[in-house]
């Protein structure tokens, strides 16, 4: 299984929704808070030139939120590392 991050914010419903899919296909996780965490903000911006949370990377593959069209990638990228 590839490394998974899952950058989150507190209070975020599409992050809580991006662990429970990742947690229902028994894939661990590291999370990291960019609100609390100011070096975890700097290192999603630099992974996904980004600034808004959930970014999920799995691998080498970055996901930016948890839109339905979203959720077949992760599952896909989940897929590949089996």
């Amino acid at each position: 299984m590839p490394e998974i991050t899952v950058y989150t914010v507190p209070n975020c419903a599409d992050c809580e929704a991006v662990k429970r899919l990742l947690t229902s296909k028994g894939a661990a996780f590291t999370e990291k808070d960019v609100r609390e965490d100011p070096a975890a903000l700097v290192e999603m911006q630099a992974r996904a030139n980004v600034r808004i949370a959930p970014v999920t990377v799995i691998g080498e593959q970055v996901f930016f939120g948890y839109f339905d069209d979203q959720r077949p990638g992760i599952l896909a990228a989940l897929a590949q590392g089996e």
